[in-house]
């Protein structure tokens, strides 16, 4: 009598098995350690509170005028850049597991590689929209508000979960390629504050020098928040107006957000490969 085969198994299914599992994992410590939300939340709400009360005279809106007028300008370039630094809470995070060995306990047991990485992804993800809930309250207290409907405003916050999932993927690249989680720290965030202010997160271009402004419109960010300006109906000036970032930015920011995943995914779970490999 002839022994049965066991089942195949669907390796996508495994996959998003095991990643939801890990995500599980990884948001459970959450309400462990609260001090870790408070933390979270603490530097873009002090960055609301200093450019809107302390910058918000001072810089001025194109077509705009007013300080109100620079709230509802600043809070989408706000919510950005609390996404895009999102990349230090996947790279510290794993840098952390591959210093106490626990990627190579994953390692040693069948799960799907990729399904390893997606896992801390996931959770990260669902802990970044916690924070833009918190940091919506926020802007809402300073007087920010849209102006087109719920619909485009649920269509401003998704593009911006979806920056963040593929920030995140850039993350656990970082992650897996340093040697500690304080390093890690340090990598994920040094290279995106001048990404950051080069950009129109916090200032409008045209107040920027001609030599930045093409600069600063075609930076990943830009199109992130131009887009998010654009569904909220809030201020978006631009210093080329007829240029493809002003008249597309939702397509932009979708652009950009698709190849940064398909450029850093593939290259975190090959990394994973290697950096676990003993």
């Amino acid at each position: 009598m002839s022994a049965e085969l066991p089942a195949r198994v669907n390796p996508i299914g495994r996959a998003l098995s095991d990643a939801g599992v890990l995500a599980w994992r990884s948001l459970k410590r959450f309400p462990r350690t609260p001090d870790m939300l408070i933390y979270a939340t603490i530097q873009p709400i002090m960055f609301v509170l200093l450019f809107a009360y302390v910058f918000g005279n001072a810089i001025p809106i194109p077509g705009f005028p007013g300080a109100r007028a620079y709230r509802e300008f600043l809070m989408s370039g706000i919510f950005a850049q609390t996404m895009a630094f999102a990349v230090a809470s996947a790279s510290v995070g794993l840098a952390d597991d591959m210093s106490k060995g626990l990627i190579d306990r994953f390692r040693s047991l069948p799960m799907a590689r990729s399904g390893v990485i997606a896992g801390r992804v996931i959770g990260d993800l669902v802990f970044n929209a916690f924070v833009m809930l918190i940091m919506v309250l926020c802007g809402f207290i300073v007087g920010w508000r849209w102006h087109n409907g719920f619909g485009q405003a649920l269509a401003a916050f998704a593009i911006l979960l979806l920056f963040a999932f593929a920030m995140l993927w850039v993350g656990a690249l970082i992650g897996l390629s340093v040697g500690s989680a304080e390093v890690a720290a340090s990598a994920g965030l040094i290279w995106l504050f001048p990404l950051t202010f080069l950009s129109n997160a916090f200032v409008p271009t045209p107040n920027l020098p001609s030599g930045l402004q093409p600069v600063a419109e075609w930076n990943p960010i830009s199109s992130i928040v131009a887009a998010c300006r654009h569904l909220f109906g809030n201020p978006s000036p631009f210093a080329s107006p007829d240029g493809f970032p002003a008249q597309h930015p939702v397509w932009l920011s979708l652009i950009w957000c698709t190849a940064i995943i398909v450029v850093f995914a593939p290259l975190a779970v090959r990394k994973y490969r290697s950096a676990t490999g003993r």
